[in-house]
């Protein structure tokens, strides 16, 4: 079941195509059982999908849709006439967490040469971690990874294919390093060393609550330049 949803995920994205930014998704707030308001089709459907977000990242998604439906103040046949199975309803929050979050115009920032890498890697960052530094999206991907859902790999793959290898040829032509043929392993590896810190920046306040010892503004500036300086040297070894 896990792997048709992943396919029906992975039908919206073609490969190589841009995402299309859709519009983001309304909140509506749930109304308690005692008074329920009558919604309109579209509106209780995000109504359900709102609410299932801020569930899921609290519980997981092996809980059942029961105590979601207590939470909206609904049956839960009612949540089944809008997604026929938990899995249809994990696919629209998969989409509204991961997919609609994504931001066309950050790809063509990353391949702007008229700019400092620097620089466009500072703005790329601090718009980044805006989006995905909040507990709902990190508890909800961290528990993803846990129940072993394929979106959580595509996810990955995604930031491959959508950051790292991009953001490895502007490293490639702003510092020099004669490379031919497509990004290696090793500057995918090495890539992966600055882009986990600052995500791990992330679940350290955000999924584990935990001290952090540099606000995150000045955390970016100090990893790019970090990594700046040390990969071009390391791909020269």
């Amino acid at each position: 079941m896990d792997r048709t949803l992943t396919q029906r995920a992975l039908k919206k994205l073609p490969a190589g195509r841009s995402v299309a930014a859709p519009k983001p998704v309304k909140t509506v707030k749930a109304s308690k059982p005692a008074g329920r308001v009558r919604l309109n089709p579209e509106d209780r459907k995000k109504l359900i999908v709102e609410e299932a977000i801020h569930y899921f990242a609290e519980v997981g998604f092996d809980a059942g849709t029961r105590p979601l439906a207590v939470r909206l103040g609904i049956t839960q046949p009612l949540i089944f006439r809008y997604f026929p199975n938990k899995n249809d309803l994990i696919e629209a929050v998969y989409h509204e967490v991961f997919l609609s979050r994504w931001r066309i115009e950050w790809e063509v920032l990353l391949e702007d040469r008229t700019r400092p890498l620097r620089d466009r890697l500072i703005e790329f960052y601090k718009a980044y971690t805006e989006v995905i530094f909040n507990s709902r999206w990190m508890r909800i991907f961290l528990y993803s990874g846990l129940r072993g859902l394929d979106l959580n790999r595509w996810y990955i793959n995604f930031a491959e294919e959508r950051i790292h290898r991009r953001v490895c040829e502007e490293i490639r032509a702003e510092k020099g390093i004669k490379l031919n043929g497509p990004i290696t392993g090793k500057e995918l590896e090495l890539y992966w060393v600055f882009h986990g810190g600052i995500f791990y920046h992330g679940v350290r306040e955000f999924a584990y609550g935990v001290p952090i010892h540099l606000a995150l503004e000045e955390f970016i500036e100090a990893s790019i330049d970090s990594m700046l300086n040390g990969m071009p040297a390391a791909l020269r070894t």
